[in-house]
């Protein structure tokens, strides 16, 4: 591999005088020389990696180059509906006998065991499976074996199946999915892309019969489409002579046939198409002008250049759409110009627009001018010189990071190279490469490359959006609109450079007053002069990361109730304000080629920072914050323009029945208190510029109030100079704050409700919200976090498989120390409207069973074998210690510390549980709220 990319260096420095460079790009891209890939005799392709990230895990892969477009029309839905029978029974594990069998060891169904169909692929994984428990790498590659060839497709699991996928069909068809359904087969005319949407046809679905599906399995599923990808902590030698004896053993099927490749026939003519739908909350503009991707024959190194060149071309023009909507009233909500890939065998030019409420036409105006702006006029030098910098800032701490590349990761390489013909490299290669291509790209090439992709042909305009009360772009008036532009005088863009230092002159600073070691989470805290407490943990986990926490007291609950809108949309707006002398655009100039920001936070009870940056933009990202506390930026304009944008986005909100869902629960849930604020757009009418400029200046200008964790892959002396330096020079001021409980709390006892609710699909939505006052220590947080993962499997088995009743129950859970002491679960699920009670009362039947009988061993086991294996690999990121460090100062204890997790994890009995659930859920108070269809009048 380095010989290659020498050459290739030499090759880049001398191409420009021979006429052989075009040669050279034809070369083939390099494949990853760690990976060990083969093709058995019966057509079945292999890929195998070691990989440590996480460590002691292998994920283990079977894609399937088979989609939803292979179906015929009695079998439109079946690709997806074999996917879920792969888990419904094989040959060496009927029924769940694999998932039950996996899940002892530690891999969940659902985030761990998972499945996705798609129009062209179908891919199956098994994900962070230990790597060293015996005969479980084993046990794996039998599961890929079976879903290979040897599924049962019994007719008694397809029949438990047609509600399963029934129920996802339901809980899938929003207003997005209906108005896809709409323009797909304008945009797709001709093909069988137009015909397909991968969920299929409800009647088929209920009513096909079995050997229809197993006549699909039989044609599609086969050895000379499928490839299997295992990557992970292994002997790549022992698997691959694993993989060689099992899977050579299945049979190629005979006279297969032809593996199709769908096109998409040309058009020279623009095509129109609008869609609609009742439950539409934003007017959308998109023009795809369609164009042949290149064949998987020719992606070699001038395949791999002009993929860099696309990036390049997205990044600037995102610059500028980012620029236009912070000035002034901006003529869209947000917008894109980009190139990319569409379908497969596709790429296409995409312009696109979120309009303003009955302003289709200016948005289209709008970006289509700065469409043809690139077109006419390209880019400029400066805007190219900030690309290749940020690009190369971003490849290099990719680079520096390559060892925490994850298995999953690397699968997905794996399946785009084997799906698609996709370079297939590795970081040596990409990190070289890249530095090197870089350099032969200039601006003629990426303007070249936006006066091909911005053409005329091939050219489909999409308007969708609500369907009473707006009024839409008509073709013809779109048509005039691209006229118009196109015929108009468009000036060139303006390009203007801006200095690169944020910090002038010397700061004061302050001293370090007293030192502690924090010798449980290795970390040390120093107190400043000015009052601040600064945490620092070493930690390289991440090799090119600094993250950098802070936090203090009060909050939103130090407001009024009139404040509290304005507090509610504050970081977004500060993040729009830009910093000191520099507005939002200048300040991302200044930064071109630095990896460093800081986002202001502002909850309920504290206020703080949140930051980032490489090693070597550690003092840029402390200066960021320092700008934050003694100079923040207050831009009116920008303020305008971002108010505007909100105001348009949330007009039609109120036709999106998961907000009056969301809105309506945040109402009962807080039993309708003052506090409780919604977002709309009237809310705007309550916040002005300069309430939003007081309300920063009030919660952050005391630093001494505040700790500063800062946690990352530099040393501990550069660390202590850039807090003295940067926190250190922040004022403190006299008196100290703390939060105030304004007694929001849930209504008492059983909260039962039905409200009806206007939808287009007829869908039940049941939530349930479970809350008790109780301590909240590490051994009932624990309890209440394996609780909720049993209660996830109890109503996987019998709300989903039993019942086939919804495609899955959410479940989750909270503990809170403040304002008070609480603890929170919360269940929630989709179903028919006619099954909500039904299934409602399974819920409650569950909990009831872990009250009086508690949880089985098996349930238990489970649990706690998966949350060890999560927290293993956790602690190998630089995110899990921060998160300790915050826990141990803001809760007061170290969830680190053995007895705050691993202990009690050990010491759990079904008895422990059931004991809990029952302090738990006796009179505890219950929301329970259930929104249905509303009937027509």
């Amino acid at each position: 591999m380095k010989k290659f990319v020498l050459s290739m260096l030499a090759f880049l420095v001398i191409a420009p005088f021979f006429v052989s460079a075009q040669d050279m790009l034809k070369q083939a891209v390099p494949v990853d020389p760690a990976i060990r890939t083969g093709k058995l005799e019966n057509g079945m392709t292999y890929f195998i990696r070691h990989n440590q990230e996480p460590k002691e895990r292998v994920s283990f892969y079977m894609i399937q180059n088979v989609g939803a477009l292979l179906e015929n029309d009695n079998q439109n839905g079946l690709a997806h509906f074999l996917e879920h029978m792969a888990f419904n029974g094989t040959k060496h594990y009927p029924g769940k006998g694999f998932l039950d069998y996996l899940e002892k060891n530690g891999v969940a169904f659902g985030r761990n065991i998972n499945a996705y169909t798609a129009f062209n692929e179908t891919v199956y994984n098994l994900s962070d499976v230990p790597a060293t428990r015996e005969g479980l790498i084993d046990s794996c590659l039998l599961v890929l074996n079976d879903w290979s060839n040897y599924l049962l497709l019994t007719e008694e699991e397809i029949d438990l199946e047609r509600g399963v996928i029934s129920e996802e069909w339901r809980t899938r068809r929003n207003a997005s999915f209906r108005m896809r359904n709409q323009w797909f087969p304008v945009v797709f005319e001709g093909s069988k892309w137009a015909e397909r949407d991968v969920i299929g046809d409800l009647d088929i679905i209920k009513n096909f019969e079995p050997e229809t599906l197993r006549s699909f399995y039989h044609d599609w599923y086969r050895t000379n489409l499928q490839a299997i990808a295992i990557v992970g902590d292994i002997d790549v030698d022992q698997v691959e002579a694993k993989v060689k004896e099992l899977f050579s053993k299945i049979p190629a099927v005979e006279n297969p046939q032809p593996r199709p490749q769908f096109e998409i026939p040309e058009h020279d003519e623009t095509k129109f198409v609008l869609a609609t739908d009742e439950e539409a909350t934003n007017s959308s503009i998109s023009i795809y002008i369609k164009h042949k991707a290149t064949p998987r024959e020719d992606k070699n190194i001038g395949y791999l250049r002009e993929d860099y060149i696309e990036t390049l071309l997205n990044q600037m023009s995102g610059e500028r759409i980012s620029e236009l909507l912070q000035k002034g009233n901006p003529p869209f909500i947000s917008g894109g110009v980009q190139v990319g890939g569409f379908v497969r065998g596709y790429d296409a030019a995409f312009i696109s627009a979120t309009a303003t409420p009955n302003k289709e036409d200016e948005g289209l105006k709008a970006i289509y001018t700065e469409a043809q702006r690139i077109v006419r006029h390209g880019f400029t030098e400066g805007e190219l010189n900030r690309a290749k910098v940020n690009l190369l800032t971003s490849m290099e701490s990719a680079y520096k990071q390559r060892d925490k590349i994850s298995n999953d990761q690397y699968v997905r390489g794996i399946q785009d190279y084997f799906l698609e013909g996709e370079p297939l490299t590795d970081a040596e290669f990409d990190w070289q490469f890249g530095q090197a291509i870089l350099e032969t790209i200039t601006l003629a090439d990426v303007n070249k490359m936006a006066t091909d992709m911005f053409v005329d042909k091939n050219r489909v305009i999409v308007i969708t959006g609500p369907n009473s009360d707006v009024k839409h772009l008509t073709r013809d008036e779109a048509f005039a609109i691209l006229a118009e532009v196109e015929n108009s005088t468009i000036d060139p863009y303006e390009d203007t450079a801006e200095a690169a230092s944020l910090v002038e002159g010397e700061l004061p600073g302050a001293e370090v007053v007293s030192t502690k070691k924090l010798e449980d989470l290795d970390a040390v805290e120093w107190k400043l002069s000015n009052n601040a407490t600064v945490v620092f943990k070493h930690a390289d986990y991440e090799k090119d990361e600094v993250s950098l926490r802070a936090y203090s007291p009060g909050g939103n609950s130090l407001l009024g109730t009139n404040d509290l809108q304005a507090a509610a949309m504050l970081p977004q707006f500060i993040g729009s304000f830009g910093v000191g002398d520099f507005d939002a655009i200048a300040l991302r100039k200044v930064l071109t080629g630095k990896t460093a920001a800081v986002a202001t936070s502002l909850g309920d009870l504290t206020e703080g920072f949140n930051g980032s940056s490489t090693p070597k933009d550690f003092e840029t990202m402390m200066q960021l914050l320092y700008l934050q506390f003694s100079n923040p930026r207050f831009d009116k304009e920008a303020y305008q323009a971002l108010k505007s944008r909100y105001v348009a986005f949330l007009q039609n909100m109120a036709n999106n029945p998961q907000k009056i869902m969301s809105d309506s629960l945040s109402l009962i849930a807080t039993n309708y208190n003052e506090r409780t604020k919604l977002m709309s757009a009237s809310m705007f009418d309550e916040i002005d510029f300069a309430q939003m400029e007081q309300l920063y200046t009030d919660r952050f200008k005391d630093a001494g109030d505040f700790t500063f964790f800062i946690v990352g892959n530099i040393d501990e002396a550069v660390a202590k100079e850039m807090a003295v330096k940067y926190i250190g020079s922040l004022k403190d001021l006299p008196g100290e704050e703390q939060w105030v409980d304004h007694k929001v709390r849930m209504p008492k006892g059983t909260t039962e409700k039905k409200i009806e609710v206007p939808l287009q699909t007829e869908k039940g939505t049941v939530n349930i919200l479970v809350r008790k006052e109780m301590a909240y220590t590490p051994q009932s947080n624990v309890e209440l976090e394996v609780l909720n993962a049993i209660l996830r499997l109890r109503y996987t088995e019998e709300v989903r498989e039993k019942e086939g009743g919804t495609y899955g129950v959410g479940v989750g859970s909270s503990s809170n120390q403040y304002p008070y002491e609480r603890k929170t679960l919360q269940i929630n699920f989709d179903t028919d409207p006619e099954k909500a009670d039904h299934l409602k009362s399974i819920i409650f039947r569950e909990i009831d069973k872990i009250v009086t009988d508690g949880p089985t061993q098996e349930d238990l086991d489970k649990v706690i074998l998966n949350m060890k294996k999560d927290r293993a690999q956790a602690k190998e990121h630089n995110n899990y210690w921060m998160n300790a460090l915050y826990n141990d100062y803001y809760h007061g204890f170290n969830p680190d510390a053995a007895e705050n997790f691993d202990d009690i994890l050990d010491g759990l009995t079904t008895s422990q549980i059931q004991e809990f659930a029952k302090a738990f859920y006796t009179d505890a108070d219950v929301v329970d709220v259930v929104f249905l269809p509303k009937k027509a009048e």
